[in-house]
């Protein structure tokens, strides 16, 4: 056995012993305590100009079949990727912000991210098929608002004539209708009721919406994301867009979205369908409506 050698303390009785070792205690307690209770470093946010780099990087990717917006309150930029963006794509868009100071967040969603449109009826040229978005007026002339992805098609549709398109980078046109009294101010419910549009506005995240479309009829959910950026591939890529878990499929292009009384926006595309939800994007009808000078009716 090894013995240790008393220290003097060794020599002192154990009660004198106990109390200068409760001493020592005491006072390296105090000492410990200021560190112990320290606050955390702030966590440190994207700025502004920092978020914008990082939304130009992921473009600069170009990868199809993206969509993704920046958050400033939290520093992220959001990507949400379709069912087309394989490993290898999804690899580059990451290293596209391997610099970045923004923090990356990705949820991925089924289907593929593609303009809405399909053959059949509701408002139609040829043998494609659109929905109507929001009647309005334009100089006291009853115009109808649709998707660009739809009036870049034909200047004739079965409600009139369109004046005007645009087509990728937004998603927005206009049909001067041929029968002005037929323009209705109410988004249909497909119930056989309808809901009065009174005003136009901004969506908000979190935001409660109604989405109406001649394939799927009604159908809500809500708002997950502002000013996004999506690329439709071949198609093109939107800017701006308002983003949402309403479903669509095919020919609710252009389609009204709503929120109570107020128009929010014109359906653009997405991925998925509504046996299994999916991912959507909207024009927001404020542009739409400022850009042509137009009122809802």
């Amino acid at each position: 056995m090894i013995f240790k050698r008393l220290s003097p303390l060794n020599g002192t009785p154990r009660r004198a012993r106990l109390v200068a070792v409760a001493s020592g205690l005491v006072t390296a307690v105090a000492l410990a305590a200021p560190s112990a209770i320290a606050a955390p470093a702030p966590e440190v946010k994207a700025t502004a100009t920092q978020l914008a780099d990082a939304s130009s990087a992921v473009l600069e990717a170009d990868v199809a079949g993206t969509a993704w917006y920046t958050d400033a309150s939290t520093g992220k930029i959001v990507v949400t990727i379709d069912s087309t963006v394989s490993k290898a794509e999804l690899a580059e868009v990451k290293g596209a912000l391997a610099d970045s100071k923004a923090e990356l967040t990705v949820n991925r969603t089924n289907g593929k991210f593609s303009p809405l449109i399909a053959g059949g009826e509701a408002i139609t040229t040829g043998g494609s098929r659109c929905s109507l978005g929001f009647n309005v007026s334009v100089g006291g002339v009853a115009h109808a608002l649709t998707a660009g992805h739809c009036t870049n098609i034909s200047s004739s549709w079965s409600i009139g004539t369109r004046t005007g398109t645009s087509f990728p980078t937004n998603d927005y046109g206009i049909i001067r209708h041929s029968n002005p009294s037929a323009a209705d101010g109410r988004v249909y419910l497909y119930n056989g009721t309808y809901r009065d549009i009174t005003s136009a506005g901004n969506a908000s995240v979190g935001q409660s919406v109604q989405r109406s479309g001649s394939t799927t009829g009604l159908r809500g959910g809500s708002v997950t994301g502002l000013n996004a950026t999506v690329n439709y591939g071949a198609s093109g890529i939107v800017y701006g867009m308002i983003q949402t878990n309403v479903c669509a499929e095919p020919g609710d292009s252009g389609g009204s979205l709503f929120s109570g009384n107020t128009a929010l926006g014109l359906t653009s595309g997405g991925s998925g369908n509504c046996s299994s939800g999916g991912t959507t994007f909207y024009q927001p009808v404020t542009e739409a409506l400022s850009v042509y000078g137009a009122t809802v009716l």
